[in-house]
């Protein structure tokens, strides 16, 4: 049984590794897992100079090859032309505001229009039949799109058997992530983040076509 605790302040780590410290995932995996993670660091808090300097970086990703790796190429060129404390204050204005941002990203707001709604609930049972535990003092919930996306890291971190992912993204994400993620991309508030939303929603639209396809 797995035991696993899920928080917003944390970077995902549970990437299956051998003796020789190798990964047990193959690179495809390790792509999913990895685009999960980033979307978590980016949605979780706002970047600090090493992941913004990291993202920037994908500027140099071939844009030609497909959507996906064109949103990655802008999102790159967008953190290229970004600061920390630009990025401070949009992710205040965004997700935090005063009283609350532009946007609510939570899934129970999404798919009730209200927080702390069934929705919450039905994960909570769900992540608990999975084995992961909340750290016991925070308090954020755990319908954050960043915590799911946490989740993700480490259902595809297991490797093996794809279904509890393809159960999990159909029950929590499916449903709405890729709303927020466009919502996101055409915020008033946002400049960089707007090439976080079309970057998520093109992984995210790409995820779900990956965990339907015929075994």
């Amino acid at each position: 049984m797995r035991s696993q605790t899920i928080a917003l302040e944390q970077q995902p780590d549970a990437i299956a590794f051998d003796a020789e410290g190798n990964s047990l995932l193959d690179e495809e995996q390790q792509y999913r897992a990895a685009a999960y993670a980033l979307l978590a660091a980016l949605l979780r808090l706002p970047p600090d100079a090493g992941l913004l300097a990291q993202v920037a970086g994908f500027s140099q990703v071939d844009a030609t090859s497909d959507e996906l790796a064109l949103s990655m190429s802008m999102l790159g060129l967008a953190a290229s032309s970004s600061n920390v404390q630009q990025l401070d204050d949009e992710f205040h204005d965004l997700f935090i505001g005063l009283g609350r941002g532009e946007l609510v990203p939570y899934g129970s707001w999404y798919l009730t229009g209200f927080l702390m709604e069934k929705p919450l609930s039905r994960l909570r049972d769900d992540l608990a039949l999975l084995g992961f535990e909340r750290v016991g003092n925070f308090t954020e919930p755990e319908d954050h799109v960043a915590a799911l996306c946490e989740v993700m890291v480490m259902l595809i971190g297991e490797g093996g058997d794809e279904s509890a992912q393809k159960t999990f993204f159909e029950a929590h994400i499916g449903s709405w992530l890729e709303r927020f993620f466009t919502d996101l991309s055409e915020a008033k508030s946002a400049v960089f983040y707007r090439a976080v939303g079309r970057f998520g929603a093109m992984f995210t639209a790409l995820d779900r076509r990956y965990l339907n396809m015929p075994v």
